[in-house]
């Protein structure tokens, strides 16, 4: 839920601190520019989504926040604490969740976390407590003793959010948190976050190339494109930002060449996408007039109307609207990053 949803008025919104600061970060591969020149920031207790195709750079940004890899140039800042110049620092106030699921399969689920928790130096008194806490939280109470290879995907998924909270970190990273779940998990994981953030007082940065995953979790969203930041707001207010409120899909039968033409000459149409097919995406500023025009000409013109759908604008729009196509649902590639050991410390 964002701040303005719990009434906290403005003033009170711009008093909380940023957890997150990031100003003109910049990452190339020798002539490659991953990152270009983004810069953004997040309130602690938000949820933050960085949204965009596999390959837009996101992870690479996670990569530069986390310390994992060094930035080309600029500057970012976890609780106050300098990547570059505090990455110890930085690493005792995170918990990091790759894309990769790299939970030892041949561990229990109790012994994963056991391992992590005595990585971060946990006291052995608290150790035990917090894990306690933790299976309970993902529930994964009664698969404690079970070996993590007997586990599902999103009950591994679970125990990977666990085990990046067992240090109690103020920063939670997720990159892309429900890449190959099923439908049923990826709620689950969604609720199971939004529970966890209001119960630790987490603030979450995620990323995600899935519409749905940003507009359900995130108080604010970054579109990130080809490395570059594209838009950032409120999922409310980026879906407003867009001419055309409603979006009408139509199939056609035989329709002639010129068909998106005659569809962008109707009354309130603000924008046509020819999807092939004979399939076309419509926006429009007037849902009803637009659609009762549409079918009219159709039978005027003796073309079949073969489906027909109409709803609000969704973040797929605002995408378009902001890089000219449709997020690509491209093969996720697997990062195998998992959070470097402060020095000094003993598994």
């Amino acid at each position: 839920m964002s701040l303005a949803a719990t009434g906290i008025t403005p003033q009170a919104q711009a008093e909380v601190p940023n957890a997150i600061e990031v100003e003109h970060i910049v990452k190339k591969y020798g002539d490659f520019t991953a990152v270009d020149d983004i810069s953004f920031s997040v309130r602690e207790g938000q949820i933050f989504g960085l949204l965009g195709p596999n390959g837009a750079g996101k992870s690479t940004l996670i990569r530069m926040m986390t310390t994992l890899i060094p930035l080309t140039a600029g500057t970012a800042r976890i609780a106050g604490h300098d990547v570059e110049s505090d990455p110890d620092d930085v690493r005792r106030v995170i918990g990091v969740i790759p894309q990769a699921l790299t939970s030892d399969i041949d561990l229990t689920v109790e012994e994963n976390l056991s391992i992590y928790a005595k990585l971060y130096d946990v006291p052995s008194e608290k150790r035990k407590q917090s894990i306690d806490e933790l299976l309970k939280l993902v529930d994964l109470s009664k698969w404690r003793s079970a070996q993590t290879k007997t586990l599902s995907g999103g009950m591994r998924r679970r125990l990977e959010i666990a085990r990046g909270l067992v240090h109690s970190p103020k920063i939670f990273f997720l990159d892309e948190p429900t890449t190959g779940l099923d439908p049923v998990s990826r709620v689950a994981v969604w609720e199971m976050l939004t529970r966890i953030k209001n119960q630790r007082q987490l603030t979450i940065l995620i990323t995600t190339h899935y519409m749905d995953e940003a507009d359900r979790l995130s108080d604010r969203i970054a579109i990130v494109d080809h490395g570059k930041l594209v838009a950032l707001d409120t999922p409310a207010a980026l879906k407003a930002s867009i001419p055309g409120s409603t979006v009408i899909e139509a199939q056609f039968e035989g329709a002639p060449g010129d068909w998106e033409q005659r569809l962008g000459q109707l009354a309130g149409v603000t924008r046509v996408q020819h999807l092939g097919a004979d399939m076309y995406r419509v926006l429009t500023s007037n849902g009803s007039e637009t659609t009762t025009a549409l079918v009219e000409m159709a039978v005027a013109a003796a073309i079949g109307v073969k489906s027909l759908s109409v709803q609000n604008t969704t973040l797929d729009d605002v995408f378009v609207h902001y890089t000219g196509r449709q997020l690509r649902d491209e093969l996720v590639k697997s990062y195998a990053f998992v959070m470097p050991p402060r020095p000094g410390m003993q598994p």
